[in-house]
């Protein structure tokens, strides 16, 4: 497994939402972490579990365990 970040914009059916919103999460693929972090933000935020919600910056990769 592997530690992503996450710092950058947060875009909801194409509409900026979020300037800068940061967070981690452990994953196995770049993918997973993404949809994890989606995950993390919806939760956090109260927002529909069908809600498009994308994460256009980069992860960057912390490291594995």
């Amino acid at each position: 497994m592997t530690q992503y970040a996450y710092s950058g914009p947060v875009m909801e059916f194409d509409i900026c939402i979020a300037n800068k919103w940061e967070s981690a999460t452990w994953a196995p693929t770049e993918k997973k972490a993404r949809s994890n972090l989606v995950y993390q933000f919806k939760k956090k935020n109260n927002r529909l579990p069908s809600a498009k919600i994308t994460l256009p910056g980069k992860l960057v990769e912390l490291g594995g365990r």
